[in-house]
């Protein structure tokens, strides 16, 4: 009897040793979770946040500074909240890098979320791309991908030359890039003075029929150009301009668009080509007329955004003509005409030097506001350069932000 006994005081021991055991280890994997160290966490972190800057074998790398002050707290962020990566295209040929660069530049300086960027560039230019990107240190998180130029086979010759070489790559954007569900097309003379996520949001204001968003050419149609010279149908009063284009092109490559080549409604691989066909003597803006061809069959598929999204010359050079910017100032700069390489708009071409050349350590404040609006003084003998507070509104306010934000958000 005294044996059973003692059998069983050994049983008891051991059965209470082990739920012991399985208390503690319940215990640690609860700490775990709430210190964000679940597996499934770490992967989705590790999606994004390369701390090598490892380049896959099609160009694409992760970048993040891990030895700066703010990288601990924005890869912690990264592991306990997941944040929409925003995918935004620009195409680059001739001696376009450094403008592409310098977008990019702005692109990352003030952008909240993770940033995609599908960088379509001659064979010339890839190797200097991949050389500046991948020397970059910064705080914000981005990840790129390099493509060739590529167009159809049949017409690649056609397309290429339609209005500046390699302009027209951007049609193609919903066709090459299948997987991407929406993107910010943007031109390369673009510089955003404010986070990339203020125009991303816009495509939560699409309803169910609008597939794109682009600015007017115009606001003025005293002084436009497709009311005034256009021998083609245009979009609205004054036409779109097409240089910062944000699309959802799950639903560009669904639709079937109405057109006046035929009574069928045609989808986006199917209509650029006998676009090209039947207008190609009578554009002049190539792809962009395209575009102004396709949205005045199908106005219910575009929606119009302010011009402050994309602020040109054209609005302050014959006097200040766009509201929006007037009021809240300018999101979104676009110097085409080459307006950051000469001295036709000196406010231009400071606002574009002093983004290019920033560093992503310098105090922001100090080193680029301050000095940006001692030189933006100088400008004040042109009708650009008389407005230049509403230049300078927003690029203030997005750098402010940025400082202002908890640390875990920059």
């Amino acid at each position: 009897m005294r044996r059973y006994l003692r059998v069983l005081v050994l049983c008891l021991g051991c059965g209470f040793c082990s739920l012991l055991y399985a208390l503690n280890q319940l215990a640690v994997s609860l700490e775990e979770e709430e210190t964000g160290g679940g597996g499934k966490l770490k992967a989705a972190a590790a999606s994004w946040l390369t701390v090598s800057g490892h380049v896959d074998g099609k160009g694409a790398r992760s970048v993040g500074p891990k030895d700066h002050p703010g990288w601990s707290n924005r890869y912690r962020l990264m592991k306990t909240q997941s944040s929409e990566t925003m995918h935004l295209a620009v195409v680059a040929c001739g001696e376009r890098l450094e403008e592409t660069v310098t977008m990019i530049k702005s692109a990352v300086i003030f952008s909240i979320q993770p940033l995609q960027f599908h960088i379509f560039a001659e064979d010339q230019l890839q190797h200097s791309f991949k050389n500046i990107l991948n020397g970059w240190k910064f705080l914000q998180t981005f990840n790129y991908t390099i493509y060739p130029i590529t167009f159809p086979t049949e017409n690649a010759a056609e397309w290429k030359k339609l209005f500046k070489p390699c302009a027209s790559q951007r049609l193609f954007l919903p066709l090459i890039l299948k997987e991407v569900d929406s993107l910010l097309y943007v031109d390369t003379d673009i510089l955003f003075l404010r986070p990339v996520d203020d125009i991303w949001s816009l495509l939560k204001k699409f309803n169910s029929t609008q597939i794109a968003a682009m600015a007017p050419e115009h606001e003025e149609p005293r002084i436009g150009w497709y009311n005034r010279f256009a021998r083609h149908p245009y979009y609205g009063k004054t036409g779109i301009n097409s240089g910062v284009m944000l699309m959802n092109m799950t639903r560009m490559r669904r639709k079937y668009f109405k057109n006046d080549m035929t009574t069928a409604h045609l989808q986006w691989g199917e209509i650029l080509m006998p676009l090209l066909k039947k207008y190609k003597l009578n554009i002049t803006w190539g792809d962009q007329d395209l575009l102004n061809i396709m949205f005045f069959h199908n106005p219910e598929s575009l929606f119009v955004f302010p011009c402050h999204w994309n602020y040109r010359p054209d609005h302050c050079i014959y006097g200040s003509n766009c509201q929006e910017a007037e009021e809240e100032g300018i999101f979104i700069l676009h110097g085409n005409r080459g307006v950051y390489h000469d001295d036709k708009q000196p406010v231009f071409r400071a606002i574009y030097e002093a983004l290019r050349n920033c560093s992503f350590e310098d105090d922001k404040v100090h080193s680029l506001l301050h000095p940006l609006e001692l030189e933006l003084q100088k400008t004040v003998h042109t009708y650009c350069g008389r407005i230049h507070k509403i230049f300078m509104k927003q690029l203030t306010k997005s750098i402010r932000d940025s400082y202002n934000r908890p640390t875990k958000e920059r």
